[in-house]
C-alpha cells in the first residue's frame, strides 16, 4: 500500500469556506485513512505559497499518493486527488484578482487534462466544472460537505451582548465580502428590517489575495460583526430570526447549511449549488432583485408556522449531511487513485 500524504498548504491560509471544508474533512479521514501531513514550512530561498506547491511538495510526496483539499495541486505529480470546489473563476469572474483567474484556470485546466483524479462538493459544481473545462463529468467524483463541526462548541451569547443584539430581533448573513456574495443586494432588506426595529447584522471577512481589489462592502444600514468564532456564530445563528443567504454563485453553500443545522430557517438566492443543498428547507428569492430578497425574508418573519416548518424541514435534511460521510466518499476516491495502473 503506498503512503497518502496530504497538501496542508491549507493550514498556513486565511480561514474562508475551502479552508473550513479542508480542516473538517482531514479531521474526518485522519479518523479512517493514515495519512502523513506536509505542511509548509520556513520559506526556502524565496519558495512559499503556490512556487511551494509545485516545486517542493512534489519532492517531499515523492512515491506516494497526495491529496489536495483546495482547488489546486502540483501540475507534475502523477498519482493525486484534487478538490476543486466550483467552477466560479469562470462564472463570476467579477469576483477574483486577474492574477488568481489566470492561475486557477491554467493550474485546473491541467489537472483535468492529465491522471489526477478530480472530486468536487455537489452535482451543480461537477457540471459547472465539466462545462468550463470542455470535459467529461463522469470523471469528477462528488462527495459533499458536512456541518456538524458546530456541535462541538457551546454557542457564546456574549456576541449578541456586545452588539447589542437580542434574539430574534436580527436577520443573520453570513459570507466574505467579495463581490458574488452579493450582499450589497440586502440593502432593502435592511431597510425594511429597520421599520420594523430589527437589525440585519452580517459576519464575515474577506481574502485580499484572492479576490483582489474587488471588495463589496457591508450592505447599507446593516451591522456588520467582522469576524467571529465557532460558539459566537453558533450563537448567532440559534439568535436569528430567519438566515439570510442571497449569493450570485456558491459550489455548496455552507452557511446555509449551517443554519440548518442550528434551527434557523432559510431564505436562500435561486443560484449556484443552493437549491440541490437547502431543498424544500429553505424559501427562494431572485439574487439580482433587492426587493425580492427583502420580500422573501418578511413573508418568513411574518409567518411563524412557516419559521417552525423551515426549521424542521431543515434539520431533518442536514442529517445526511455530514463530514463523516463526505470523508468516505473522499476515502474511496484516494484508494481508487492508489489502485490505478
Amino acid at each position: 500500500m503506498r503512503d497518502v500524504f496530504l497538501n496542508a498548504r491549507f493550514t498556513v491560509q486565511a480561514l474562508t469556506g475551502v479552508q473550513r471544508f479542508a480542516q473538517e474533512i482531514t479531521r474526518e479521514l485522519d479518523r479512517i485513512l493514515p495519512m502523513t501531513a506536509i505542511v509548509p514550512g520556513r520559506p526556502l530561498a524565496g519558495i512559499l505559497g503556490h512556487a511551494w506547491e509545485q516545486a517542493v511538495l512534489p519532492w517531499r510526496a515523492r512515491g506516494g499518493v497526495l491529496v489536495n483539499l483546495g482547488n489546486t495541486a502540483p501540475l507534475l505529480y502523477e498519482r493525486q486527488v484534487v478538490v476543486i470546489h466550483d467552477a466560479g473563476v469562470f462564472a463570476t469572474p467579477d469576483a477574483y484578482s486577474a492574477k488568481f483567474r489566470f492561475w486557477y484556470r491554467f493550474v485546473q485546466r491541467h489537472l483535468l487534462r492529465g491522471r489526477t483524479r478530480v472530486v468536487t462538493v455537489s452535482a451543480f459544481s461537477q457540471s459547472a466544472i465539466a462545462t468550463a473545462f470542455g470535459c467529461d463529468a463522469g470523471r469528477i467524483t462528488v462527495i459533499g460537505e458536512g456541518a456538524e463541526h458546530l456541535a462541538r462548541v457551546a454557542p457564546n451569547w456574549t456576541v449578541l451582548e456586545r452588539n447589542g443584539l437580542r434574539p430574534a430581533g436580527y436577520v443573520l448573513a453570513v459570507g466574505s465580502l467579495a463581490a458574488h456574495k452579493n450582499l450589497a443586494a440586502l440593502a432593502a432588506t435592511a431597510t425594511m428590517l429597520a421599520m420594523r426595529g430589527m437589525d440585519l447584522v452580517v459576519t464575515g471577512g474577506f481574502a485580499a489575495g484572492v479576490f483582489g481589489d474587488n471588495r463589496a462592502g457591508p450592505p447599507a444600514g446593516c451591522r456588520f460583526v467582522g469576524r467571529v468564532d465557532d460558539a459566537e456564530l453558533r450563537a448567532l445563528y440559534q439568535g436569528a430570526a430567519c438566515f439570510v443567504f442571497p449569493s450570485r454563485y456558491e459550489g455548496f453553500g455552507l452557511p446555509a447549511v449551517e443554519a440548518m443545522t442550528e434551527g434557523c430557517p432559510v431564505v436562500a438566492a435561486r443560484a449556484g449549488s443552493l437549491p440541490e443543498v437547502c431543498g424544500d428547507a429553505a424559501v427562494y428569492c431572485d439574487p439580482g432583485d433587492g426587493a425580492n430578497i427583502a420580500q422573501a425574508v418578511a413573508v418568513v418573519l411574518d409567518d411563524a408556522m412557516q419559521r417552525a416548518a423551515l426549521a424542521a424541514a431543515g434539520q431533518a435534511r442536514v442529517a445526511g449531511i455530514t463530514w463523516a460521510a463526505a470523508a468516505a466518499r473522499l476515502r474511496d476516491a484516494i484508494i481508487r487513485c492508489e489502485e490505478a495502473p
